[in-house]
């Protein structure tokens, strides 16, 4: 899984790996995208692409041998997508 994001303050898109390469900073201005926990960001980063990605290959392990039976897309998602919701949250755009 390849995540990207979107800087709150200088607004240019990036991928979750140039963060983590940049020890926690935005790759276009150079700023900490919070400065007192950057390791721990880069940690989460690197275990949410991780995990992610094992994510996506157990479903599409599940869906190819083609069960009896459905997943419930929020029992999956929800949680997920309340977080993302949760960061989405005050983007500020600059310029």
């Amino acid at each position: 899984m390849r995540i990207k994001g979107t800087c709150k303050r200088c607004g240019r898109e990036f991928l979750a790996d140039q963060v983590i390469d940049d020890g926690g900073r935005c790759p276009w201005d150079g700023e900490p995208f919070t400065a007192d926990y950057a390791m721990v960001l880069v940690d989460a980063l690197k275990a949410a692409q991780m995990f992610g990605t094992r994510l996506e290959r157990a479903l599409e392990e599940i869906a190819d041998i083609h069960p009896a039976f459905t997943l419930d897309r929020d029992s999956v998602l929800g949680a997920l997508n309340r977080s993302i919701a949760s960061l989405e949250q005050n983007l500020v755009r600059q310029g």
